[in-house]
């Protein structure tokens, strides 16, 4: 987006930022989910699963951070506070503590369909704005999805079938797994 807007650039510009600002804010969320299912993550497969989610966790972290200098980039000003996660988090927190490896994959897999579908608008959006925005997001959902599919292969039957797959909230997730 050129940096003389008209008025309705300009609008356009302030749309952008606010939707970058909630995938900012999701992003964090999601990097301190992560870091929080590492840490309480126990039973069989612990290792496997503990080490599968640090590189989850800095790959998210420098989305956050591209995420934060591209609404810079527009004339924004990126919030990576815990206020702004609060207020722009559009779903409970992550509830699980110390858990099993399979409750806390079903739980993330839930987690990960939201901050998916979330980024999904967001493209939709982009791509009527800013090409730049909506590459970016394509990108980066392309990889959360793969990690999604990670946390989900763990959980899988042959035939594809999880667990959890009614289930609509983490703790019912989590208890559809154990």
């Amino acid at each position: 987006m050129p940096t003389h807007r008209t008025p309705a650039e300009q609008q356009n510009a302030d749309r952008l930022i606010e939707v970058l600002q909630t995938r900012l804010s999701a992003l964090n969320d999601l990097h301190l989910t992560l870091k929080h299912v590492h840490w309480n993550v126990v039973g069989p497969n612990f290792i496997g699963v503990h080490e599968m989610i640090d590189p989850q966790v800095e790959t998210v972290r420098r989305f956050a951070d591209v995420i934060a200098e591209r609404i810079a980039t527009l004339g924004g000003s990126p919030s990576g506070t815990p206020t702004a996660i609060e207020r722009d988090r559009t779903w409970d927190d992550y509830s699980l503590g110390r858990d099993t490896v399979d409750a806390h994959l079903a739980a993330l897999d839930l987690v990960y369909d939201g901050v998916i579908a979330s980024h999904r608008t967001a493209i939709d959006l982009a791509s009527e704005t800013d090409p730049v925005s909506e590459d970016l997001l394509i990108g980066q959902t392309g990889e959360l999805e793969q990690f999604q599919w990670f946390l989900r292969a763990h959980l899988e039957s042959p035939r594809g079938a999880v667990p959890h797959a009614s289930e609509t909230t983490e703790t019912g997730a989590a208890s559809a797994a154990r």
